[in-house]
């Protein structure tokens, strides 16, 4: 068998690689590392490559959330106090070349303390951990997702010194299309040069593209992704959207996974996340009923499904984490705002399509790993648990499921509250998932919004 780092170190020589890129998909999703010369990456992929531990306690706005230089840097390990290094180990297998980004290789790292073991607060391992439940049981994981996005022209990047902080002013923009524009053929040929400049570059990374079309709104695009097993899953849907940024920056465009936008007439997107189980040993299907009986998936499938739904409200927090997500729950506009069901209909958060289930109720920013591992944490403990959905809803939007929470924090109530989450992701993990984003929340609670001065400057 040959020896995968010889033959990636032997790939980056042939293909003219000068710099590599080594990433590590943060608590947030986003990715984080450094930059070493291509002659660095044999040390590299032999021993690692250090980076402070702090990354992993920042907010989105960069700003560092816990203690790092209080007893065990604020989270009770004596490995990260003083903002100590972590490794990001490399992922051979992960290996690309940029096509955007010329003689530019990129490498997907996990991350270990420098005595080897794995770091509780990454979301790469933490998917791992939820994936090594179903392999034990003989399942594997398969995933493919559905993202919508939004993309500008770039109109002024804001890079005036006093644009600076944390976070920034956002750059202004235009839109691309003018929508309403569901599928319109003419408004996506308005658009097509630059979707095909994404599309190439997307394919070049080996990505499995399926599809790239507008999507309803103004500016609003799509991107469908072939399914997927395991981590492969989750490591696509970070290196796409890393990807749709850069080339759309590069291009004077700017795209954001942000849900909904404060840009007049824009309208919310989401992450439809489809998923089965398969079995390992032959990759069928375990959802498909083999019965012939009245469900629409197998005791098994049906189980994983009352799962999703028992713990939609806890589970909302991984798919859902930031406080505009829940701009999107709206009756009647194609996002769910209740824990129900249904064959083919898009108004409920899991619609079924065959033998395949589609959850809709999480936003485009989400953290994958986080994402992924929420479904496969409450799937199987509505399998183990003996549990079924119910009724399916018909009436989506009225019909009495459990309302979805309505807010980051009402979701951030419902995991803190969450014993399936506290044993499933570690006391610790969810404790500290739930500080990181209170914190957030705490930022934008002290914010005087342009909806408080409109309200009340005037009339009191």
């Amino acid at each position: 068998m040959a020896d995968p780092t010889a033959s990636l170190i032997a790939e980056a020589e042939a293909r003219g690689v000068r710099v590599v890129r080594l990433s590590f998909a943060d608590q947030h999703g986003l990715l984080r590392g450094k930059t070493v010369m291509v002659e660095e990456l044999p040390r590299v992929l032999a021993e690692g490559c250090g980076c402070p531990s702090s990354l992993l306690l920042k907010d989105l706005s960069h700003r560092t959330v816990f203690d790092v230089y209080d007893t065990g840097g604020g989270v009770g390990l004596a490995e990260m106090q003083g903002a100590g290094d972590v490794l990001m180990i490399p992922d051979p297998a992960s290996f690309h070349v940029l096509p955007w980004a010329p003689h530019t290789g990129w490498l997907l790292c996990d991350l270990r303390f420098p005595n080897g073991t794995a770091v509780e607060f990454s979301t790469r391992g933490l998917l791992r951990r939820q994936l090594e439940r179903l392999d034990a049981r003989g399942f594997a994981f398969k995933a493919g997702a559905e993202l919508e996005f939004h993309l500008f022209k770039l109109v002024d990047p804001k890079l005036a010194p006093e644009d600076a902080g944390q976070p920034g002013t956002p750059p202004e923009v235009a839109l691309v299309n003018q929508g309403y524009q569901y599928l319109t053929e003419q408004r996506y040929d308005e658009i097509d040069p630059i979707l095909d400049l994404l599309r190439e570059n997307l394919q070049a990374l080996d990505l499995p593209l399926r599809s790239l079309e507008i999507e309803f709104g103004p500016s609003q695009c799509e991107m469908t992704f072939g399914a997927q097993s395991g981590l492969a899953a989750a490591d696509l849907v970070v290196l796409a959207r890393s990807a749709v940024k850069q080339v759309a920056r590069r291009h004077g465009y700017h795209a954001t996974f942000m849900c909904r936008p404060r840009i007049p007439a824009v309208i919310s997107s989401g992450w439809h996340l489809h998923q089965s189980l398969v079995a390992a040993a032959d990759g069928a299907n375990l959802f498909h009923d083999l019965s012939g009986g009245r469900e629409p998936l197998s005791e098994l499938g049906m189980g994983w499904l009352a799962g999703l739904l028992a713990h939609a409200a806890p589970a909302a927090s991984f798919a859902n984490p930031t406080i505009n997500a829940y701009r999107r729950f709206r009756a009647f506009s194609n996002a769910p705002v209740r824990a129900n069901w249904g064959c083919d209909n898009r108004g409920v958060m899991v619609r079924l399509i065959g033998d395949r289930i589609e959850n809709r109720v999480g936003e485009p920013a989400a953290n994958p790993y986080l994402y992924l591992a929420s479904q496969i944490a409450a799937g199987l403990d509505g399998i183990d648990r003996g549990l079924h959905p119910g009724a399916s809803a018909d009436l989506a939007y009225s019909d009495q499921a459990a309302l979805l929470p309505g807010s980051l924090e009402t979701a951030l109530d419902a995991l803190a509250a969450s014993e399936m989450f506290q044993q499933a992701f570690g006391a610790a993990f969810v404790d500290y998932w739930i500080k990181l984003k209170r914190a957030e929340i705490a930022r934008f609670m002290t914010e005087v919004t342009e909806w408080e001065q409109r309200e009340y400057f005037s009339v009191f």
